[in-house]
C-alpha cells in the first residue's frame, strides 16, 4: 500500500508542470518612478485614438493594460531554444516577441527572435497585429517550437513583433495569453489548446499562485493542481460565455453598502492585471468611501488610515471574497500611498493581481469554470 501511495504521488507530480514565476515592477512603477507616467499615458491616449480597432484581423483588447503586468516566467522558442521572460496572461490568447527585424525603440531593450537561427522555424505573410488598451504590436505570424518547463508544443503558432509602442519599459519581452481561442489572432491556436492537442498535458486545466511579498514564491501550474498552495475547499464559479475568463459578481460591498454591481455584473479574472480595474462611477464610489484624491492620474489616500479602513468585499456565486484596505492600497513610500482601484469607460471589473494574491485560481477549460480559494 506504502508503494501504491508513492507512485500516486510520483504521477501526480509527473501531470503537473510547475514554472516558478517572478513578481517584478510594473511598467507604471517604473515610469512614476521616472516621472513619465503621465507624459506615458498622454502620448498613449493621442495614439490609440489614431489606431482603428475595426479590422477583423486585428485581436483587440481594449481592457488590456501592459503598464500594470508584473508576473513573469521563462518560455523558449526554436531550435535550439532561445529564452524569453513572458507574462502569462489569462485576459489574452496570442502569443508572441520582439523579431530581430523590429524597428521600435522597445525592441532594443528586450531580447530579440532571430529566425535564422532555427531550424524549426517556420514563417508565413500573414500579418498578426494585436491592439491594446495602452500599446500595440504589429508583425507577422510564424511557427516554430515553444517549450514551457518540460512541456513542448511543436509548430507552435506566434507572433513576431517587427513594431511596437507602449512596451519601451515593460520588464518583460513578450506575452503568453492564456484565455480562449476566440480571443486570439484569427486563424491561430493558443499554446494552451495546442499542448491539449498534441496530448502532452493530461487536464485541461491550469491554476496560479501569486504570492503576496516576496520577488519569488509564484507559480503557475500547467495540467493538474498542487493544492498545498491554497485553504480550504476550491469554490467554483462558471464562466459567463465560453470566450473568456469572464464570471458573474453578485454584488460589490463595503461596510455592508452595496456600493458597485447592483445588479449583478461581470469580472475578468486577468493574472496580467495589477490592479482592479472598474466602470468610473462605481470606483468613483469606492474612492470616495476611502477618502482617496486625485495625485496626476492615479488616486492618494493618507497611509496612517489604512489600518482603520474596511474591506471590499466582492460577492460571487453566493460567497463574500474580501480584499482587505492593506491589499488595495498600495504603499509607495512612508508619506505615499495609492489605491489600487482605477476607473475605466468600461461596465466591466478586472480582477487584477492585487485580488489574486489573496486567491489562489484554477482555471478549468474542461468544465469551463474557474476555482478560488483563499492563497495560503
Amino acid at each position: 500500500m506504502k508503494w501504491l501511495v508513492i507512485l500516486g504521488l510520483v504521477a501526480l507530480s509527473e501531470c503537473i508542470v510547475i514554472m516558478p514565476l517572478t513578481k517584478t515592477k510594473t511598467m507604471r512603477e517604473i515610469l512614476r518612478e521616472k516621472h513619465l507616467l503621465n507624459n506615458f499615458l498622454e502620448e498613449q491616449a493621442s495614439r490609440m485614438s489614431d489606431d482603428s480597432a475595426s479590422d477583423p484581423k486585428v485581436s483587440t483588447h481594449p481592457l488590456r493594460n501592459a503598464l500594470d503586468m508584473a508576473y513573469v516566467g521563462n518560455v523558449t522558442i526554436g531550435t535550439p531554444p532561445k529564452e524569453f521572460r513572458v507574462v502569462f496572461d489569462t485576459g489574452s490568447s496570442d502569443l508572441w516577441v520582439p523579431s530581430i527585424k523590429c524597428i521600435s525603440p522597445a525592441c532594443h531593450t528586450h531580447i530579440t527572435f532571430d529566425h535564422h537561427k532555427s531550424s524549426t522555424f517556420r514563417l508565413t505573410r500573414r500579418p498578426f497585429r494585436i491592439l491594446y488598451g495602452s500599446g500595440m504590436m504589429n508583425g507577422v505570424l510564424a511557427y516554430d517550437t515553444v517549450r514551457i518547463g518540460n512541456l513542448v508544443s511543436t509548430d507552435q503558432p506566434f507572433g513576431l513583433s517587427l513594431q511596437q509602442f507602449g512596451f519601451d519599459n515593460a520588464p518583460f519581452d513578450g506575452v503568453l495569453g492564456l484565455s480562449y481561442p476566440s480571443l486570439a489572432v484569427p486563424g491561430t491556436i493558443p499554446i494552451f489548446d495546442k499542448l491539449k492537442q498534441q496530448g502532452a498535458i493530461s487536464e485541461p486545466i491550469f491554476a496560479f499562485y501569486l504570492s503576496t511579498h516576496k520577488e519569488n514564491g509564484s507559480v503557475l501550474m500547467l495540467g493538474g493542481v498542487d493544492h498545498s498552495y491554497h485553504k480550504g475547499k476550491l469554490n467554483w464559479i462558471p464562466v459567463s460565455q465560453t470566450k473568456s475568463w469572464l464570471i458573474t459578481v453578485d454584488r460589490i460591498s463595503m461596510n455592508g453598502k452595496v456600493i458597485g454591481c447592483e445588479h449583478g455584473c461581470e469580472a475578468l479574472v486577468d493574472t496580467g492585471t495589477s490592479l482592479i480595474h472598474g466602470p468610473a462611477g462605481p470606483v468613483s464610489n469606492i474612492q470616495k468611501f476611502i477618502h482617496a484624491v486625485p495625485y496626476d492620474s492615479e488616486y492618494m489616500v493618507s497611509c496612517p488610515v489604512i489600518s482603520i479602513l474596511p474591506p471590499v468585499i466582492f460577492t460571487i456565486n453566493g460567497i463574500d471574497y474580501s480584499v482587505p484596505a492593506e491589499a488595495y492600497i498600495q504603499k509607495i513610500s512612508n508619506s505615499l500611498c495609492l489605491s489600487s482601484f482605477h476607473g475605466d469607460n468600461t461596465d466591466k471589473w478586472i480582477l487584477g493581481d492585487v485580488f489574486l494574491r489573496l486567491y489562489f485560481s484554477v482555471y478549468d477549460r474542461g468544465n469551463n469554470r474557474i476555482g478560488l480559494a483563499p492563497a495560503v
